[in-house]
């Protein structure tokens, strides 16, 4: 495989992936906007810590900057970043990827129509994504899935099984478990219902993931978030899909069963230890991606007259954390029940 590969966001999750690539023997090059986290990769390489598993990987490390220097020809880009940043990223690298090259968002959200807007839909693939990391120290990841216990799905935009998704999923093999689908958007659509359940509610908390989850009422939440979500989603024509390596068997039915089983698969795919993206996004002092996430739920389901409340105000908080009105404390899963209780649930 001599594909000219380009990770383009060096977060946790582009890092672990950019690293496993690098392991695989893959040419592959690692850009990102963090310059104190490039120069570490520069200097000493990626260190991957994951359970059963330590990597110390030299990396080809660039600058965005340094794109412009070495005018390269990508043939494979995988995009790692948060959804806001999306739009001009895509444009960045556009100009450096193959006209017959491709490109897949490694995101949550719903980012495909940004993507291929700027590169075309006949270079976009699409993937949902699950693995679970944190990076708080230039060239240090922290990952709390193993490679076995990673899972992407990637598909076609059309839904049609061609070589070049063949392509990717043989790369991408390298890092994670690979399903291919027929059904990419449906795909997104059921993880992004799992993110409303578990990072938006417990992302306003501050806590792990394994101590926000007994918090007196976040079961029922996280179902409510889940029924407004699937409802959302329904509207708007997506089919659920199988993620996480749950079977079509126990996605036959939209139920609570099933988002309830959607959810503490999850959490058991990330560990004990882990914490969720929001709240690593408020440590760093940057915003968090929730308005992308739970606030598209909230703003369909307005623009469709379907009962949104529990995801308008987990958005609400997200919000007021973003802008420093509050601060990130388990109290704020008590407002949330406040705002929420307040209303009627109609869902």
């Amino acid at each position: 495989m001599d594909q000219k590969i380009a990770v383009l966001g060096a977060g946790s999750i582009g890092s672990s992936f950019g690293a496993d690539l690098k392991d695989a023997g893959l040419d592959v090059t690692i850009i990102d906007q963090w310059p104190a986290h490039v120069e570490a990769m520069k200097a000493n390489g990626l260190d991957i810590t994951m359970p059963g598993l330590h990597l110390q990987v030299p990396v080809t490390a660039w600058h965005l900057c340094e794109l412009a220097e070495h005018v390269p020809h990508f043939d494979v880009v995988f995009l790692a970043v948060k959804s806001y940043d999306t739009g001009w990223l895509a444009r960045l690298i556009e100009p450096y990827l193959k006209e017959d090259g491709v490109f897949i968002g490694l995101q949550n959200g719903m980012n495909n129509e940004i993507i291929s807007s700027v590169v075309g839909k006949e270079r976009t693939i699409g993937c949902a994504v699950e693995l679970s990391a944190e990076i708080f120290t230039p060239g240090v990841v922290k990952r709390d899935t193993t490679r076995p216990g990673t899972w992407f799905g990637i598909g076609e935009l059309d839904g049609s099984i061609t070589p070049r998704l063949e392509m990717v999923k043989e790369i991408m093999e390298n890092v994670a478990k690979i399903t291919l689908t027929e059904n990419i958007e449906g795909a997104k659509w059921t993880k992004l219902i799992a993110n409303t359940m578990t990072m938006g509610p417990i992302g306003l908390t501050g806590l792990k993931n394994w101590d926000a989850k007994d918090l007196p009422g976040m079961r029922e939440m996280a179902v409510r978030l889940g029924r407004e979500s699937m409802k959302v989603g329904a509207a708007l024509g997506y089919k659920l899909e199988p993620v996480f390596g749950l079977s079509a068997e126990e996605f036959a039915e939209a139920n609570d069963a099933t988002l309830i089983k959607a959810m503490e698969t999850l959490q058991a795919h990330t560990g004990k230890e882990s914490v969720t993206a929001p709240i690593h996004d408020h440590i760093k002092g940057r915003k968090s991606e929730m308005n992308m996430i739970n606030g598209l739920v909230a703003q369909k389901g307005a623009e469709l007259g379907i009962d949104v409340t529990c995801n308008a105000a987990v958005t609400e908080i997200d919000r007021q954390i973003n802008e420093d009105e509050i601060e990130m404390d388990p109290s704020n899963f008590g407002l949330l029940k406040s705002m929420v209780d307040s209303v009627p649930n109609r869902v």
